[in-house]
């Protein structure tokens, strides 16, 4: 009963400033949320016309192919219309299948297309550069069908040239189909030793965990410097508690804030970023218990070290600032010069991100996690050991 009276007593000291909220949930979720990249605006499709004055089966067939790509709007127009919204620069390029491009087509000498893009806009040279890809993608289909013709036609001349362009889109359309079932010529591998593509909202959602629970519990310097300033530290020497008693209440108090300030951000990770939290829940579980304790036992250790609230405060924020960036918290360390990379090794942070990087970013097992895990609760151990030694209700 003394833990949890503790623990709850210091719960209504903590909080009873309302602006500790934006700290505690205002700011993380807020931060996660625009780091992520999720506030921003979604990449606009460019818009491509399409004028069709040949009118064919074949121009139709083009048309298709490509609407088919996703990053493209194309959409078919008349001339003038094209012309009037391209001109406002509504469209980024404008596409004229002209008249005999069937016809053309079928005697080996199809008439060439009219490409218009705005210029010095990186969305019309890719525009651009999806509709070479489509029509280079149909030049080969369309020789394919046309030597098809030809030899179907020694076989057995056709009878008319409408059953010649018929069997042409016939054979087109058979050769799109194969095209479209033919085996990958090159197949690319990535080990797995080499990491997992890197996700914003992922990195994102880890990151900011990571840096405001340890600015949160690191907050527990303040608690001290705030009851030994009031004498309430000295007050608990006239009762029948003991040291141990008074610091076990007051960890397990701030461990509880950090395990729900946790599960609070991983909740937001999950169901508004659909970041894949929950593929191992014991693991989980394990790395927030050993996170959450090393990051109140600095805490501890910082309370013995310093006098002020100002002060506890202010080294709290620094600290946690400069062991989030060193970590990898806000950047990945992949973007980070060797040696950094291996100085950030002596960081409970860095351990923190390797740990929940796994879980969440790798899916790998519970058993990977476990150096993570036991680093962490060294880092708890030794911060531990110093702080309560060097603990002092005065």
């Amino acid at each position: 009963m003394k833990l949890i009276a503790i623990a709850w007593k210091d719960t209504l000291v903590q909080f009873s400033n309302k602006l500790e909220l934006l700290f505690y949930l205002i700011l993380p979720v807020l931060f996660t949320f625009l780091l992520s990249g999720a506030g921003g605006q979604q990449a606009q499709k460019s818009q491509v016309l399409v004028v069709d004055e040949d009118g064919s089966e074949l121009s139709q067939f083009l048309l298709a192919e490509l609407q088919k790509n996703d990053d493209l709007i194309v959409k078919a127009s008349s001339l003038d219309s094209a012309e009037a919204l391209f001109q406002d620069r509504k469209a980024v390029a404008e596409l004229i299948i002209p008249t005999g491009f069937e016809t053309g087509s079928l005697a080996g000498q199809p008439a060439p297309l009219s490409l218009r893009k705005v210029s010095s806009d990186a969305n019309a040279d890719a525009a651009e550069s999806a509709i070479g890809s489509t029509v280079n993608s149909l030049s080969q289909m369309i020789e394919i069908a046309r030597l098809s013709v030809i030899e179907a036609n020694r076989a057995r001349p056709f009878n008319s040239q409408a059953e010649l362009q018929a069997y042409f889109m016939n054979r087109l359309w058979a050769t799109q189909a194969a095209v479209a079932v033919a085996p990958n010529r090159v197949e690319w591998v990535q080990a797995k030793t080499q990491g997992a593509p890197l996700d914003s909202r992922a990195q994102a959602s880890i990151g900011q965990l990571v840096t405001w629970v340890l600015l949160s519990l690191l907050g527990s310097s303040v608690l001290f410097a705030y009851e030994r300033n009031r004498k309430t530290l000295q007050r608990v020497l006239t009762t029948p508690t003991r040291k141990s008693t008074y610091l076990l209440g007051t960890i397990s108090g701030q461990l509880a804030i950090g395990l729900v300030q946790m599960a609070i951000l991983i909740s937001f990770g999950i169901y508004v970023m659909h970041v894949p939290w929950g593929r191992s829940p014991i693991g989980l579980l394990m790395m927030m218990v050993s996170f959450g304790l090393a990051s109140v036992a600095m805490g501890v250790t910082l309370g013995t070290a310093t006098k002020t609230e100002r002060q506890a405060n202010a080294l709290s924020i620094m600290i946690a600032q400069v062991l989030a960036l060193l970590g990898g918290c806000w950047w990945p360390l992949e973007l980070f010069p060797p040696a950094m990379k291996t100085a950030a090794k002596a960081l409970p942070t860095y351990w923190a991100m390797e740990g929940f990087d796994q879980l969440v970013l790798h899916g790998f097992s519970l058993k990977t996690i476990l150096p993570s895990v036991g680093i962490l609760l060294l880092f708890a151990m030794v911060f531990f050991l110093i702080g309560v030694r060097r603990f002092r209700y005065e």
